[in-house]
């Protein structure tokens, strides 16, 4: 079982920055890969960028460049720096995880942990 924790959402204007934290807890860290998604009202939820248990990073292509997902082994979590917002990115960010790595990052059925979403809002 492993349980996450989300924080860090906010209202933030277009071109500013938000620093999204996942903690995660029972369980090994290491053997967990932590990715993120995003649910904008009226659409499905969305691949954002992936922290796999083996290393490396991926990312949407709409977000790369502008957002960074880095690890914290000691703290148990995964960030996601988000800069230069813009407007299309406002939605609820949901941190998900999945014992492993999961055959395809970008599908929500791989993953059967999810934290309870924070909300971000970029204003135009």
């Amino acid at each position: 079982q492993v349980q996450l924790v989300e924080s860090g959402g906010g209202l933030v204007q277009a071109g500013g920055s938000l620093r999204l934290s996942c903690e995660a807890s029972r369980y090994t860290f290491s053997s967990v890969t932590i990715t993120w998604f995003r649910q904008a009202p009226g659409k499905d939820r969305e691949f954002v960028a992936a922290s796999p248990a083996t290393g490396g990073t991926f990312y949407t292509g709409s977000v790369r460049g502008r957002f960074t997902i880095s690890r914290d082994i000691a703290k148990s979590a995964v960030y996601l720096q988000m800069d230069s917002l813009k407007s299309e990115d406002t939605a609820v960010y949901f941190c998900a995880a999945t014992i492993g790595t999961p055959k395809s990052y970008d599908l929500t059925h791989q993953y059967p942990y999810w934290g309870q979403g924070t909300q971000v809002t970029v204003s135009s």
